[in-house]
């Protein structure tokens, strides 16, 4: 049964890789018909309305909305690296190996777990909680700079001979940045889900990367904000008087 690791184990592997592959092709090529990019657009016409605001008006709220996002990204960074110690003491101490190791080997879901094997699963879970760690700690830094950047009002900018627009891109590619960090962080958890799995043997494994990849494909697909512009698009030609096809 220890041929079922060498299988279904790089199986399972290979369709999350090629699903996130899949999912950045089609976020660089049609942001509209992704969550992701959806919200990075939603958040460039913040960033714009926040600081195109002569009187400051909106600077409370933009404080507290980077309040609300790092604290997002505190709470999954301190449960990544308590998770990730967690798993550590029990690799150095020897209990889990206690737990699902009876005289010397297991058969466990359809695999053969024996020490070793035991420590390279144990291992890979804590390279998720570590990188999911790393990833939001990278979130709260560009969140923490983005709540200074985006009060700066556009009219200071001009005053120092700089193109205004220019700042909005700097303040959106900050903010944006701190969002992929948070979701490649969440994916990171996903992530560990299958992994965990695998202690069961590669059977569960790849059966929880199957659903995993359904459950995230319905949670990053979105395609009626892409039909909604089209269909903006044809009322406007409609008011025109033009006819769709022939403009």
């Amino acid at each position: 049964m220890k041929q079922l690791d060498y299988v279904l184990v790089p199986m399972g592997m290979a369709v999350m890789v090629a699903y996130h592959a899949w999912l950045l092709l089609r976020i660089r090529r049609r942001p509209a018909t992704t969550v992701i990019g959806i919200n990075a657009i939603n958040r460039r016409i913040w960033v714009r309305h926040v600081m195109e605001e002569p009187s400051g008006k909106h600077a409370v709220l933009a404080v507290q909305t980077m309040r609300n996002s790092i604290m997002a990204s505190t709470v999954l960074a301190s449960v990544a690296i308590t998770l990730s110690s967690l798993v550590a003491a029990l690799m150095a101490s020897g209990v889990a190996h206690g737990i699902f190791v009876s005289s010397g080997h297991a058969v466990v879901g359809g695999g053969v777990a024996g020490e070793a094997e035991l420590s390279v699963k144990f291992f890979a879970i804590l390279v998720c909680f570590l990188l999911a760690f790393l990833l939001n700690v990278q979130s709260i830094r560009y969140y923490s700079h983005t709540g200074l950047l985006v009060n700066v009002p556009l009219h200071a900018h001009r005053h120092r001979r700089r193109r205004p627009g220019l700042a909005v891109d700097y303040v959106t590619a900050t903010l944006n940045r701190g969002s992929y960090f948070w979701s490649l962080g969440v994916r990171a958890f996903y992530f560990s889900c299958p992994v965990f799995l695998w202690l069961f043997g590669p059977i569960p494994m790849f059966a929880a990367c199957l659903a995993m990849v359904c459950a995230l494909y319905f949670l990053d697909v979105y395609t009626e904000w892409d039909k909604a512009d089209d269909e903006e698009d044809d009322l406007d030609d409609d008011d025109d008087g033009c006819v769709p096809a022939k403009c």
